[in-house]
Parts: structure tokens; sequence; C-alpha cells
């Protein structure tokens, strides 16, 4: 009986020995750099508003009780699936937006404490649904034309609106890119009026080509003309003469029945 006991004190020391080191090896944690630790209680008189705080560095924590969660506090990039949004006429355009954040230091723990996720859970859901909004708010107060026409001008006031939205949570917007994708009608029309600007250039260019050739032929035949008004003028029967001598090969040519040296050229 005794041995049975010594026994079974034997193996509930050895069960509870190694509860504690196993206990001890998980009680222990170390904050990576970038990172900002989240120490939650679990249990007790503290849990509630009180129940997190920020750590850093290697925390010590009892995990029957507590819970660290780490928060990269590094710049992170996420692509968003794309969405449609009505412009304030009714245009439907799409939007693919990319942004880059990063959690303001210090406000890991108001962050878990509202929201009870990690970052990853955040990203895509809250800041997405901010960032869905965002565009919302700022397409309905714009046109198709003036969204058109002031891209960069509408842009960037959704990306003021997002930042001061995500602030408020304890965030802070990096940078931010639309991926704005216009409605199918827009790009035909824009197509079409881009081919009748270049139609119109090509026909342009066309007619300068041919008034172009038109004047060489002008100023060609009127310097042709001159030429031969020149030609006329200088040409006397002396000079006749002298060309022919000049090139006379010694055979007397034959003008007429009879040779004759010269020939009358008046």
């Amino acid at each position: 009986m005794n041995s049975t006991r010594q026994v079974l004190t034997w193996i509930i020391s050895f069960i509870l020995i190694l509860v504690f080191s196993v206990s001890a090896m998980k009680s222990c944690t170390r904050i990576d750099a970038g990172h900002e630790g989240v120490l939650v209680k679990l249990y007790g008189s503290e849990k509630g508003v009180q129940d997190v705080s920020l750590v850093t560095g290697r925390v010590w924590y009892n995990p029957f009780t507590e819970e660290v969660f780490e928060f990269p506090t590094f710049v992170q990039t996420v692509d968003y699936a794309a969405f449609t949004v009505n412009a304030k006429d009714g245009s439907v355009f799409t939007v693919d937006p990319t942004i880059s954040f990063r959690v303001i230091g210090g406000e890991s723990p108001r962050i878990f404490a509202k929201y009870r996720k990690d970052i990853e859970q955040i990203t895509q859901t809250t800041l997405y649904n901010y960032t869905r909004d965002a565009f919302r708010i700022q397409f309905n107060q714009y046109s198709t034309d003036s969204i058109i026409s002031n891209r960069q001008s509408f842009e960037d006031k959704v990306q003021i609106a997002l930042d001061k939205a995500l602030r408020k949570e304890g965030f802070e917007l990096e940078q931010m890119t639309s991926g704005l994708q216009y409605p199918e009608v827009i790009v035909q029309a824009v197509n079409l009026k881009n081919k009748a600007v270049q139609q119109a250039m090509q026909v342009e260019n066309e007619l300068k080509v041919a008034e172009a050739q038109a004047r060489k032929k002008i100023v060609e035949a009127e310097a042709e003309a001159r030429a031969n008004e020149l030609r006329q003028r200088t040409l006397t029967p002396l000079l006749i003469q002298q060309q022919f001598i000049e090139k006379w090969d010694g055979r007397t040519p034959l003008y007429g029945s009879s040779p004759t040296f010269f020939k009358n050229v008046q």
C-alpha cells in the first residue's frame, strides 16, 4: 500500500515538474526588431480594459493566463482585390488599390484592444473597409468628366482622406495607388477621339506635303522660264558661231544643196 502511494506521489511529482518545465520554457519570448509586443491578460481581475499592455525586448509571461502578440511596425504593402464605385453622375469605375502603411509606434495595444485581431486580419477587414469608403466618398463628389480631367487631384484627395481615417485607428498611410480603370464606354469614346485626331493630323500632313510639292514645281517652272528667257537674250548669232567653232570636228556640215560653213540662224 505504501509502495503504491509512493509510486503515485512520484508520478504526480513528475507530472508537476514536467508541467512546470514546459511552462517555464514557454513563458519567455523575445519581440523581434521592427515589431511591438502586446501582452494580453486572458483571465483574472485585470481582464478587461486594463488587460493589454505594450512590451518590447525579452518578455516573461504566464502562458496559462497571458498571451503575447507581435505587431509589425515596419512598412507593409497590401494589394486589395478590385471593386467598383459609382461616380456622382452614375458612371461605374473600377478601382484596384494598393496601399503601403505601418503601425504608428506605441499604438499596438490600442489597436489590439479595439479589434482583438492580429495585423493580418485587421489589414484584410478594417483597413480594406476604410479604403473602400475613402474611394466611395470621393467618387460621390465628382462627375465622370471631372474625375478624368482632374485624376491626380482626385487621387490626392482620396489618399488624404484615407490617411486621416487610418491615423485615428493607429495606422499611418505611406503610399497609395488607385489602379483606377475608366468605364468601357469612356475608354471607347477616348479611343475614337484619339483616332479622329490622328486621322486629322495625317490629312493635314498630307496637305502640307502636297502644298510643298506644288510650290516646288512652281519654283522649278519659274526657274526654267527665267533660264530660257536668259538664254534667248544671250544667244546671239556671233555666240552660236563661236560655240560651233569650239565644237567643230573638222568636217564641213552641209546646209541645203551646197556646202556651207555657217548657217544663217537669224
